[in-house]
């Protein structure tokens, strides 16, 4: 059964929340970063993308943007920017975007449970990023980004969280993007007791999002060891309800036609998916569907049945359908976690940013995919497959700084 445990986090003053919370900082170039920051001592992106501070001829890597991340975390604490619980709570996180709304719990998950499965992945991680995210955790004493968790939902636990949230909120406010973000702690410790009981009958807990803050979680852990019981311990969670979650596609874009004209490259499609032209939105609109963009032209790709029907739940989701039977085969991307030729694109921006890209000149062809579903994420977890990286794309985005974990106390 798993573990969710309340915490004493660091988080914003509530007046200055909107200026300091950030986008997680990973869905943002080094460039994008500073513009987001420019003007904003209080921007979040100084402490979790710190090479901001630097021009470009500093590695992002290197010690000194580490510990000027470090730096700026200790200057925002100290100018009453950022200020601790003076007990472990909870705290409820509701996300509205549009006609979407979820309501999920920030909390301290078990880094034993993640290593023993009770804490669910669907993702191989990339050492690289990985090594990143555990240099950042260690360097500063803190977990500044959260894992983001789903669960089977529960109605007593919806019934639990729905109720504390009728009261005024802590934080709330309207990012730039129109996505708003409210959050209330949870500090009665009845209701505290409550919510901890209740997550400790969900047998498992599954990351959604997160994968390389996780696997990093767990390296610090096991590096800093101890009886189990310290903050380093546990990592930086917020976990919702799988029937609240809302994925995107995450599309793909490639930089050539390994040698192949595009007359190639459909005759080839051909064999394998029945081709037509695109909805006019150029969205697959299902399952088995796929829209591609090359040579001007958008097409829809519909898999065939022997290609889609293989009883294989890895293998039968669109992104792995692509991988095998067009990228590697077709266009020689052999290992997407580390090949330079293609890049991920969030289903955020749309197939207008596909085209952006390819009329741009930097890449050939690119593929909109159908959002693969959380039930699909869920019973892969659960019978330990992987799916191909870059799969699920969800939105709308968590902000760091809502709530931080420190695991030097």
């Amino acid at each position: 059964m798993a573990t969710l445990k309340p915490f004493r986090a660091l988080r914003p003053r509530p007046d200055l929340a909107k200026d300091v919370c950030s986008l997680p900082y990973d869905v943002m170039n080094t460039e994008e970063a500073r513009k987001m920051a420019e003007g904003n001592p209080n921007c979040f992106l100084r402490v979790t993308r710190a090479e901001i501070e630097f021009d470009d001829s500093v590695d992002s890597h290197s010690d000194e943007v580490y510990r000027r991340g470090g730096e700026k975390l200790r200057e925002l604490i100290a100018e009453g920017v950022l200020v601790r619980e003076d007990k472990p709570c909870y705290y409820l996180y509701r996300l509205v975007m549009g006609d979407h709304s979820q309501l999920g719990i920030v909390a301290a998950a078990s880094c034993r449970e993640y290593d023993e499965g009770i804490v669910k992945k669907h993702e191989l991680t990339r050492p690289d990023k990985e090594d990143d995210r555990t240099r950042h955790i260690n360097l500063l004493g803190c977990q500044t980004g959260s894992v983001f968790l789903t669960y089977r939902a529960k109605s007593s636990i919806d019934s639990l969280l729905a109720k504390e949230t009728q009261r005024e909120a802590d934080i709330d406010f309207v990012a730039e993007d129109d996505i708003r973000h409210t959050l209330w702690i949870v500090k009665d410790d009845d209701v505290v007791s409550r919510i901890e009981s209740e997550f400790a009958e969900v047998p498992a807990l599954y990351v959604a999002d997160g994968h390389h803050r996780s696997a990093a979680a767990s390296r610090v852990a096991r590096e800093r060891g101890g009886s189990g019981s310290e903050s380093w311990n546990y990592f930086l969670t917020v976990t919702f309800p799988h029937d609240q979650m809302q994925i995107l596609g995450y599309n793909r874009a490639v930089r050539d036609l390994n040698g192949h004209s595009p007359d190639e490259i459909v005759s080839r499609l051909e064999k394998i998916a029945d081709l037509s032209d695109a909805p006019a939105d150029r969205q697959p609109r299902c399952k088995n569907e796929v829209t591609m963009y090359l040579d001007g032209k958008w097409r829809l790709l519909k898999w065939k049945n022997d290609v889609s029907s293989t009883g294989d739940p890895v293998g039968d989701l669109d992104v792995s359908i692509l991988q095998k039977r067009v990228l590697e085969p077709v266009l020689a991307i052999g290992d997407p976690r580390t090949d330079t030729r293609i890049s991920f694109v969030g289903g955020i921006r749309g197939t207008k940013e596909l085209e952006r890209l390819v009329d741009g000149g930097d890449y050939a062809v690119a593929f909109a995919m159908f959002p693969t579903s959380v039930e699909d994420l869920m019973e892969i977890a659960d019978a330990d497959g992987l799916m191909p990286p870059k799969s699920t794309w969800f939105e709308p985005k968590l902000r760091d700084a809502m709530a931080c974990h420190m695991i030097d106390d």
